[in-house]
């Protein structure tokens, strides 16, 4: 018997091969179908997917054969890879001197026939077949050996799209751990410029307070200035630490409350002036859901169409409708409404669709990201329509929980 030789790139191909990752995996139905059809075009008992690793020979799929490997040395898929470009075929392994006293010649698999395309990487190098194994002589028809190639092709196939999931589980792992650590990093600095900023503010009242009569007109115009300014930031700062707390949310303290009562205390809480109409929907309708999280989606949505409305009269129509498996609220209004151009973009983070409200402020683009979080988190999701100059109509939905 003759031990099969070694590639001369070895190292390349086992290394390969291993990155792969599929030595000892669970059995996959892909592999499998492809190992039956090879069985039944080819009309032999046995069809394998063998890998050949450094020592062994390690079975994928495999039909009408039990064992799991082999030693590499009495491989006949070991001797197979060193013709990676050409199908090798074994008529009667009987007659074939490499093969007299291979053990697999008399046991209870005897290999008489074989035959097997090499398995090659996407440069190249042979990590393995697709065999067939008789135990009695035979040989192929130009058709069998053209569909065993073809199948061996589609072998190669499922291992380039493993490679290419493998890369973009790395790829989403690296990111998911620089998310982390942005994540952490705006947390802590949001955290730490609350005291400051917060100094900044009592201290420009303490300077107009003792300093008043010292400073001409100018002077309290830049303290009013830093005031304001101090505010803008510390809002940006609460927008940044919603955001991302909305993003890891998992929503446990579910409880039953009024939809209607909800909005009552919204409305309340904004002080909407009489230049706003605010019309609730026309039946009550009462939510098992997160409290906290629906307020924040609604506080949100209510105060952009106030902020964003440039008509004389502003009107807000909130609607809600239910049905066995979630709950529908739309909420729109007849403000300035939202390009058509920033519609794709305006649940993106930093993304903003007018440049500034009703008093000239900047957005920050943080809002409707967190937004989408919640409702995401609420296991919904919303979109946005809209009419430059007309309004704009938000519908989202929320999936409904068991009590």
């Amino acid at each position: 018997m003759q031990k099969p030789a070694l590639p001369a790139n070895e190292q390349i191909r086992l290394s390969e091969l291993r990155q792969l990752a599929l030595l000892h995996t669970e059995p996959d139905p892909n592999y499998d179908t492809i190992t039956r059809l090879a069985a039944a075009i080819c009309e032999v008992p046995i069809a394998l997917v063998s890998l050949i690793d450094a020592d062994k020979q390690w079975f994928k799929a495999k039909i009408g054969w039990d064992l799991c490997d082999t030693a590499r040395d009495i491989s006949f898929c070991a001797h197979a890879i060193l013709q990676p470009r050409e199908i090798t075929i074994i008529p009667d392994s009987r007659l074939d001197e490499r093969f007299k006293g291979n053990p697999l010649l008399t046991s209870d698999y005897p290999v008489i026939f074989y035959a097997g395309v090499p398995l090659l990487s996407k440069t190249g190098n042979p990590i393995g077949t697709l065999c067939i194994i008789d135990h009695k002589p035979r040989n192929l028809s130009e058709a069998q050996i053209s569909a065993l190639k073809d199948l061996a092709l589609q072998v190669e196939n499922l291992f380039e799209l493993r490679r290419s999931n493998l890369q973009l589980q790395e790829v989403e792992q690296l990111l998911t751990k620089k998310n982390e650590q942005l994540k952490k990093f705006a947390g802590t600095v949001s955290h730490d410029m609350k005291m400051p900023l917060a100094n900044m503010i009592v201290t420009t009242d303490i300077l107009r307070a003792k300093y008043a009569p010292k400073l001409d007109a100018q002077g309290i115009d830049y303290l009013s200035y830093l005031k304001q300014s101090s505010f803008s930031l510390s809002d940006y700062i609460d927008n940044l630490l919603s955001y991302y707390e909305s993003e890891e949310l998992q929503v446990k303290n579910l409880e039953k409350f009024d939809l209607h009562h909800l909005l009552e205390e919204i409305i309340d809480l904004l002080k909407i002036n009489e230049d706003y109409i605010i019309n609730l929907p026309e039946s009550g309708i009462e939510l098992h859901s997160s409290k906290s999280a629906v307020q924040q989606i609604l506080l949100n949505l209510i105060t952009n169409s106030l902020k964003y409305n440039d008509k004389d009269t502003g009107i807000i129509t909130i609607n809600c409708v239910e049905d066995h498996a979630y709950y529908y609220i739309q909420i729109s209004d007849n403000g300035k409404g939202i390009a058509a151009d920033k519609l794709d973009s305006i649940f993106d983070l930093f993304s903003i669709a007018s440049e500034t409200d009703n008093k000239g402020k900047k957005g920050n683009g943080i809002g409707l990201s967190t937004v989408r979080n919640l409702v995401h988190s609420l296991g919904g999701i919303i979109s946005v329509s809209s009419t430059e100059g007309e309004g704009a109509t938000f519908d989202f939905t929320i999936q409904k929980v068991s009590a």
